[in-house]
C-alpha cells in the first residue's frame, strides 16, 4: 500500500496557469526579478493553488485582459502586498498562508532546523484579563543556551531585558539574537481559580543566545506498568520527514515491550508533514487501506483529480520500509492550543476507527494544509527562478477524515478537560506530571478520576511566532 506521497507530483505538475498571459515565463538568469515579476508569480500561484481562490474575486481565471493584469500588478509595491491583499479574511478564515522572500530558510525549517535558544515557551494573557504576558517554559532541548544556562520546564518569565511583556510587545523583544529573561514565580493562592492567580517578579535573570540548532520531534519516551499492563509515553512536538525512520524504531521498541496502551503528548507540536502524521496514525491503529482523510482542494484542481487522487489511506509502511504497528483500539491523547494543524490530523482521521481520549484544552483549529510554491513554470523547487529567493506557503487544500469531519476551526475539545498548572507543571514523562497522571489514572480506573475544572489562561502566541516562518500543516 502506498502512503499519501502517490499523487504530490500530479498536482505540482497539473496545471500551469488559468490565462493566457501567465503562462511559464523566460529564463532571466541574469536578470534581477522585478517587483513586477514577483507579483506575477504571487499572482500565478495563488490563481493555481489556493484554496480559496473562488472566494477571491481578483483570483478568477477571467478576471483581467492583458492590459489590466499589467496595471493590477503594477499597483502594489512589493509582492508581500499583494500576497496579502489576495488573502481571504486573514484574521478568521485564512490565518495561516504566508510568503518568504528566503526560501532556504523555509526549506531549513521543514527540516527542523531554527536560529534558537532550545526554549520552548508558550505566552499567557496575565489572568487579570490586562495586556500583559507572561511566557512559561514548556520544554528545553539539549545543548542549547537554555539548557547550558539552566532553563528548565516551568521557569515562568514576565519581562525581556527588563521590558513587561505585552501583547504587543513580545514578539519583537523575543525575536533578537541575544535577549534576557527576567523571571518570576506564578501563584495560585491554593484556590482552582485562576482570577486570583498572580505572577510575582524574584529579582533572578537569564541570558540567553540562538544559535543553529535540530530539533529531534522525539523528545521524550517512557513506559510505565498500569494495572498489570504496559503503556507507552511518546512527547512528539514536529511532524518532521527527517525523523520518520527514528519514529519507526520507537514504535519497534513499543512492540518489543507488548505496549497496550499508549499516551501520545502532542501538547506542543504545530503540526508538519501529513505524511508523517499519516504515518504516525498507522503505527498506532494499523488500518492499513482504509480512508485516513479525504482532500478538497479550489474547484480548477478538485475538477482535474479522481477520488483516488485527493484520498489518503492508512499504510503499513513507508517507502517500502515496514512500519511497527501496535494496533491499538484506543489511544490518549494531551493536549493544548497550542497542539495544531497535523496534531488535529491525527486526532480527527483516527477518530473514526478507534476510541481517542483527548486531555487537556481544546486545539488550535487548523484543519488546512498548504504547500511550497516555487517561483517556475510548474511552481517546484527544481525549476525556480534562480534570480531571487521568494517562495509562498498558501493553503491548498482542507482534510476531512473518514466520516466528513472538518472545519472545526474552533479547535478539538477534549473529553477530560484539564489545563496545564503554571505554578507546578511537573517533570515530563513523569508518573506525577498533571496531564500524563490523568491518563495513567484513566488506564488503571476510569471511573475514580476527578480533575477541579481550572478556566484555561488565554494564550497569545509561542515560540514559532518568532520564527521567521511556521510550519503548521504541509503537503510532502
Amino acid at each position: 500500500m502506498k502512503t499519501a506521497m502517490k499523487n504530490r507530483t500530479i498536482y505540482l505538475l497539473v496545471i500551469c496557469a488559468s490565462t493566457l498571459f501567465t503562462g511559464c515565463f523566460e529564463d532571466i538568469d541574469d536578470n534581477p526579478a522585478s517587483t513586477r515579476d514577483l507579483n506575477d508569480f504571487v499572482w500565478r500561484g495563488l490563481n493555481t493553488y489556493y484554496l480559496y481562490k473562488d472566494d477571491v474575486p481578483d483570483l478568477a481565471n477571467d478576471r483581467f485582459d492583458t492590459g489590466s493584469y499589467e496595471a493590477f500588478l503594477n499597483n502594489y509595491p512589493s509582492p508581500e502586498a499583494l500576497f496579502e491583499y489576495l488573502r481571504y479574511q486573514p484574521q478568521t478564515v485564512d490565518r495561516f498562508s504566508w510568503i518568504t522572500s528566503n526560501y532556504i530558510q523555509l526549506e531549513q525549517l521543514l527540516n527542523g532546523t531554527t536560529q534558537n535558544n532550545g526554549m520552548d515557551y508558550g505566552l499567557m494573557r496575565y489572568p487579570d484579563g490586562s495586556e500583559n504576558v507572561f511566557g512559561y517554559v514548556g520544554y528545553v532541548l539539549p545543548n542549547s543556551s537554555a539548557s547550558n544556562q539552566g532553563v528548565s520546564r516551568g521557569t515562568i518569565f514576565y519581562a525581556i531585558d527588563g521590558i513587561p511583556l505585552t501583547t504587543s510587545n513580545f514578539n519583537s523583544l523575543l525575536r533578537n539574537t541575544t535577549y534576557t529573561i527576567n523571571l518570576a514565580d506564578y501563584n495560585d493562592n491554593g484556590t482552582s481559580q485562576t482570577s486570583d492567580d498572580n505572577i510575582t517578579p524574584n529579582g533572578q535573570s537569564i541570558t540567553l543566545s540562538k544559535s543553529s540548532l535540530t530539533e529531534n520531534p522525539i523528545f521524550k519516551t517512557e513506559i510505565f506498568e498500569v494495572a498489570g499492563e504496559n503503556v507507552g509515553y511518546l512527547m512528539y512536538n514536529g511532524f518532521t520527514r527527517d525523523f520518520d525512520s527514528q519514529l519507526n524504531a520507537v514504535f519497534g521498541q513499543f512492540q518489543a515491550n507488548n505496549i497496550q496502551n499508549l499516551v501520545l503528548d502532542l501538547r506542543y507540536n504545530s503540526g508538519g508533514s501529513v505524511n508523517t502524521a499519516i504515518l504516525l496514525s498507522s503505527m498506532i491503529a494499523g488500518q492499513t487501506g482504509n480512508v485516513f482523510s479525504t482532500e478538497e482542494w479550489n474547484s480548477d484542481i478538485q475538477s482535474q483529480l479522481s477520488e483516488a487522487q485527493t484520498t489518503n489511506y492508512f499504510t503499513d509502511n513507508d517507502a517500502g520500509a515496514p512500519l511497527n504497528i501496535l494496533n491499538l483500539n484506543k489511544v490518549y491523547v494531551l493536549t493544548t492550543k497550542r497542539s495544531a494543524s497535523a496534531s488535529e490530523l491525527v486526532i480527527n482521521s483516527l477518530d473514526p476507527y478507534i476510541d481517542v481520549v483527548q486531555i487537556g484544552t481544546e486545539t488550535a483549529g487548523k484543519f488546512q494544509a498548504s504547500v511550497t510554491l516555487y517561483d517556475a513554470p510548474d511552481f517546484r523547487r527544481a525549476n525556480a527562478n534562480p534570480s531571487h529567493l521568494y517562495a509562498m506557503q498558501p493553503l491548498v487544500l482542507k482534510s476531512l477524515n473518514a466520516v466528513g469531519n472538518t472545519d472545526y476551526s474552533q479547535g478539538l475539545f477534549p473529553e477530560i478537560p484539564q489545563s496545564e498548572n503554571y505554578s507546578n507543571m511537573g517533570t515530563l514523562g513523569s508518573e506525577t506530571e498533571p496531564l500524563l497522571a490523568t491518563a495513567l489514572q484513566l488506564i488503571l480506573d476510569d471511573s475514580r478520576i476527578y480533575i477541579p475544572f481550572v478556566e484555561p489562561l488565554d494564550l497569545v502566541g509561542d515560540k514559532s511566532d518568532v520564527l521567521p516562518l511556521s510550519i503548521g500543516m504541509y503537503v510532502d
